[in-house]
Formats: structure tokens, C-alpha cells, sequence
């Protein structure tokens, strides 16, 4: 058993909210700017003042709505300004937020909201309104929804005008800090969601203790382009961590049109997941081979690992800094310049970056910064920072967590951040808190010098009939970081070998049917036994198996002609592949693997 902890930066009130940073701002620096509101193809500040204000003005037309102090509010949105404005106005209120994903589906949107027993919900469109219609039988507690297109907020707002200031302050002041503020629903890979309880204690202390092991990341009059869904617990403690550091904090849920975004807001750092650097880098690679300039870049991308790798063991030499420099005029330039120009690092969370990935951006000059958590911790365990950093590892803990290794490999840890368990859900709690640990079912190792890695999930180890446990994680996440693969699952469970189910990412396949001299107009579908095709693929599955021993290795694989992704069940919101579903969809291909 190995056991490493960093002491605690922050002690929690014995009465805090979540909201109380919004007035502490407004008071101490009510001029400077806080967020940027979208103005049309520009962008326009909101001071601390400014926001304090409609947080208020929004809360009391919570209050004068009736909604008790306690009761669940549901909250069902893109990440848009009103996402957080309506979070913290909850808070404010003594209200309990549960955060619904926007694209959820009618039976998972009746299942939280009974599940919560949520009072009312607000939902940013027509069409989400439509959807709670459409369960509204099944909900026994709902009693009213606001649709933030249909200016419900405004209607919020006029009616809360005879409420006083004194309310609201009473409403947040009588929050302690065990009292629930938010029931997060996890993504739910097999069964049912389960809502995590987050507790005021939980995200402030999360919130405080980030902020301070990343006082050189997060400082005042720096700024972010907030992307990822508000629903999920890593974007929620984003947005808390922004506003405590005072790093002006934008929204954008216009994926498509990111790029754009990025180069007139011109974030100071980014925070995504693997998957959104994976596409950077894989959309920059198929650009240079389309344009003849493949050679060069493959060299310009050798040259940044090998150059991050000589950080790691003190300077770089003058010939590699001479080469260096001169593929930062060539290339890793315009890759920076369509991040903003203004992007030196960026903090990826929500599984593994990998260790390719993470010394190409070091040596691009955008610092990736691996974390790791769960739903349950808040979100925030551990996490690299710009000064105590080791590519292929998720950091050191947050002050204030202990991480240990149990003795079959397993991962728990202890601290003020973690949950205080599942809503309505003892004995799902029981299995998961145990004298104050949470097991959290990730495999992991802890180096001599306190750094974490993770390996893998419990329940994701694949047993082969040789008797060789292999961890799928690490073959999938090789494979995702080549450009024509956009999903895969590794198989292998009591069979003679391992194999994969593998998909394409149909973003990359124009680029490659050019650069292959394949018809314009071929689908994939008529691709899909293209030997050509097929030849790519076994050089990203040889390139994955020198990762692993022989006995884990991929011996065989099939290209699927549809992708797993999250409208068709086959990932969850936060991109997590349901093994079970897609073994059960796919067990004919699965059988093929095996046939001969």
C-alpha cells in the first residue's frame, strides 16, 4: 500500500455558499471584469459589481416564486452566461441545483428529475421545455419550468422586485457548509445515474485548494473560453475556480465554430478533454499531409516531443533549440494562432491525454496540464501545475486530499472534497464510502516522488482464457490519438487474445481519400474493407501494441462502418464508452474476431 497526501491551503467555514465569492467580489473589486458577455461577433465585460447584481435580482424572484430554502431546481442548458448566472443566483437562494445534460433524452430527463424530486427546472429552449412536458405525468413533485429563450428570466427578475436585499442575504447566510448544494448525476456507463451530493464544503474547498496549487495558472486578469457542458462537474468547478481566481471567464457552446471564437476572445489558458486535443492535433497533421507538407510536419512534431523530453531532463541542446525554433516559425506558430495567440497552457481533465500527446504541446508552447478526479471528489484529486509537472502522470494531489494505493492496485482517497453520497441511494453509498475512503474503482501507482498515475478501471480489466489481465485503457487511448480513428473498444474477456472493434472519424476521411487517391465520393461504407484503409489502421493498432506486452497486444481488429457516440448510447455526455452496450450491439463482430 503506498499513500501520499499535500496539506490542506483552505479552512471551510462552518457557514459558507458557494454564491458568498460573488458578493466578496462586488465589494473589494467591483469595477473589474469578471466575464465577457458574447455582443454579437465581439465581446463585452460584466464587472464583479454588475454580476453580484443579477445574481441578486435573479434570486429574489426565486424567492418570490415560493421555492423553498433545500428544494431541487433543475437546471437544463448549453454552456451559456446564463448557466452560471442561474447557478449562482440558486445558491444564493438556498436552493439545490441538478445540472441536466441538454442533449438528454426524454427517459433520462424523467429519471433525474424524479430521481431529485426537483420542484421546478429551467430549461434554455422550446424544445427542452417539450421534452419535461412530454414526463410531466411521471413527476409528482415538478410544479413549474422557465425557459431561459422565452425571457423566463426577466419574468424572474420583475417578480422578485419587492423581495428585499436582506432575503437573499438571509436565504445565503443560513447555508452551512455540509448542506447540499448541487446533486450531480453521473454519466451512468451501466444502470442508472446515480446523483452525486455536493456540498457547499465539497466545491469550495475543491475551488480554494485549486486556485492555490495553481497561483502561477490562475491569477487575476488572465481568461478562459469556457466549452465544455456545465452539467458535468469539472466544467461546474471551472467556472467556481474562475471567479474565486479572477480570471475573466467567456461561454461558448458553438463547437463547430470553436476556432473562430478562440481568435477574437483570446483565451489566456484552455481547459478541455483529451479528445478536443487529440482533434487539434489530428486536424493539424491532415492539413500538412493534404498540402504536401507531411514530412515536415511529422519532423516538426518528433522535434517537439524530443524537445519536451529534454525538458524533462534539464535544457535542451543548441542544436535542438536551433531546430526548435526554427519549426516554431513553420509550424507550432499557427498552431498556437488558432488557439488565440494568447494560449501557453491549457488543463485537460476527464481521462488520460497520454504521454505522446502531452510532450507534443509542451513542445509546441502549450503546456497541457493532466488532473484527475471523479464526480464524487468534486472534481478536482490531483493535478499537474506549471512548476511541478511530469508528462504521463496526473500530478501530485490537491492540498487538503490523501490518495492511496490499496494493495489490489485500486485508488481511494479521503478529503474535505470528497461527496457525502448518493441521493437516495444508501447502499450505493455504503459500497463506495468506506470509513471515510471512497473507492473509487480506477487502478493507479504513486512514484517516489508523490506523482499519480492511472492505469485503468476494476471493472475494465479484461481477463484473456490464457489467464493475462490487460487494461483496455491504454491500447484505446493510443489508438483514439491517430487521425482516421475516432472510437474503439478493446476485447478480449476469457478469449484466446485481444482484439478491437474499431471506428473512423469521418472528419479525417475526406483529407485521407484525397491524400489516397480514393474516389471523392466514397462513403465509408465502401471503404470500409479498403486495404489501404486497413493498412493506417494496423499501423496505429503496431504502434498501440509496443505500448503493452506481447500477450496484450492486438492481434486482430475490424473497422466498423458507424461511430460510437453519445446520440447513439453508445458514449455517455462526458464521452465514456458504455462497454456493456456497445459488447451486447456488436457481439456478431465480436464473435468474427474469433471465428477463425
Amino acid at each position: 500500500m503506498r499513500e501520499v497526501s499535500v496539506p490542506s491551503r483552505y479552512d471551510v467555514p462552518a457557514t459558507i455558499n458557494v454564491a458568498d465569492i460573488v458578493f466578496e467580489h462586488a465589494e473589494k473589486y467591483p469595477t473589474e471584469a469578471l466575464y465577457a458577455l458574447r455582443s454579437g461577433a465581439d465581446w463585452t465585460d460584466l464587472s464583479a459589481a454588475e454580476f453580484a447584481g443579477r445574481v441578486n435580482a435573479l434570486a429574489k424572484g426565486f424567492i418570490a416564486a415560493g421555492i423553498e430554502p433545500g428544494s431541487r431546481v433543475a437546471l437544463m442548458s448549453r454552456t451559456r452566461f446564463e448557466w452560471t448566472l442561474c447557478d449562482f443566483a440558486l445558491a444564493s437562494a438556498g436552493l439545490i441545483v441538478v445540472p441536466i445534460y441538454e442533449t438528454s433524452s426524454a427517459d433520462q430527463v424523467e429519471w433525474i428529475l424524479s430521481n431529485s424530486g426537483a420542484t421546478a427546472a429551467i430549461v434554455e429552449t422550446a424544445e427542452h421545455a417539450a421534452i419535461v412536458e412530454q414526463v410531466r405525468g411521471a413527476l409528482t413533485d415538478l410544479k413549474t419550468v422557465w425557459v431561459i429563450d422565452n425571457a423566463d428570466l426577466d419574468t424572474l427578475v420583475e417578480s422578485g422586485t419587492e423581495t428585499t436585499d436582506d432575503e437573499v442575504s438571509k436565504r445565503r447566510g443560513a447555508t452551512k457548509a455540509d448542506d447540499v448544494a448541487t446533486i450531480v448525476y453521473t454519466s451512468g456507463t451501466t444502470g442508472r445515474p446515480k446523483g452525486c451530493q455536493l456540498t457547499h464544503r465539497n466545491l469550495v474547498f475543491d475551488a480554494r485548494n485549486t486556485v492555490a496549487s495553481q497561483d502561477d495558472l490562475l491569477q487575476p486578469g488572465r481568461s478562459t473560453l469556457l466549452f465544455l457542458p456545465l452539467a458535468h462537474v469539472f466544467a461546474r468547478i471551472i467556472q467556481l475556480g474562475a471567479l474565486t481566481a479572477r480570471v475573466k471567464l467567456g461561454h461558448s457552446s458553438d463547437i463547430p465554430n470553436l476556432v473562430p471564437d478562440l481568435g477574437v476572445f483570446k483565451p489566456s489558458f484552455l481547459l478541455a478533454v483529451p479528445r478536443v486535443f487529440e482533434k487539434v492535433y489530428n486536424s493539424a497533421a491532415q492539413k500538412a499531409i493534404s498540402e504536401g507538407k507531411g514530412k515536415i510536419f511529422h519532423i516538426a512534431e518528433a522535434t517537439a516531443i524530443e524537445y519536451s523530453r529534454a525538458l524533462d531532463k534539464g535544457t535542451p541542446g543548441l542544436v535542438l533549440k536551433l531546430k526548435h525554433a526554427v519549426f516554431d516559425k513553420l509550424v507550432y506558430g499557427k498552431l498556437r494562432a488558432a488557439l488565440g495567440g494568447r494560449c501557453e497552457s491549457a488543463v485537460s481533465g476527464g481521462a488520460p491525454l497520454g504521454d505522446r500527446l502531452g510532450h507534443f504541446f509542451r513542445g509546441i508552447g502549450i503546456t497541457v496540464l493532466e488532473g484527475y478526479g471523479l464526480t464524487e471528489t468534486s472534481p478536482v484529486t490531483a493535478s499537474n501545475t506549471l512548476t511541478q509537472m511530469r508528462v504521463g502522470t496526473v500530478g501530485r494531489p490537491l492540498p487538503g486530499a490523501t490518495i492511496r494505493i490499496a494493495d489490489d492496485g485500486e485508488i481511494i482517497i479521503s478529503g474535505e472534497h470528497v461527496f457525502s453520497g448518493y441521493w437516495g441511494n444508501e447502499e450505493a453509498t455504503k459500497e463506495t464510502l468506506i470509513d471515510g475512503w471512497l473507492h473509487t474503482g480506477d487502478l493507479g501507482s504513486i512514484d517516489e516522488d508523490g506523482y499519480v498515475s492511472i492505469t485503468g478501471r476494476k471493472k475494465e480489466i479484461i481477463v484473456t482464457a490464457g489467464g493475462k489481465n490487460v487494461a483496455p485503457a491504454a491500447l484505446e487511448d493510443a489508438l483514439r490519438s491517430h487521425a482516421l480513428i475516432s472510437q474503439c473498444i478493446v476485447v478480449g474477456d476469457q478469449r484466446p487474445f485481444v482484439g478491437a472493434l474499431i471506428t473512423i472519424d469521418e472528419e479525417m476521411l475526406p483529407a485521407w481519400k484525397k491524400n489516397n487517391n480514393k474516389p471523392a465520393d466514397a462513403t465509408l461504407s465502401d471503404l470500409i474493407n479498403d486495404p489501404d484503409l486497413h493498412a493506417q489502421i494496423q499501423q496505429a493498432v503496431n504502434s498501440a501494441n509496443k505500448t503493452v506486452s506481447k500477450a496484450e497486444s492486438i492481434r486482430k481488429f475490424i473497422v466498423l462502418d458507424n461511430d460510437f457516440n453519445e446520440d447513439n448510447g453508445y458514449l455517455t455526455p462526458s464521452m465514456k464508452l458504455r462497454r456493456n452496450v456497445v459488447r451486447e450491439d456488436f457481439s456478431a463482430q465480436i464473435d468474427q474476431l474469433y471465428a477463425t
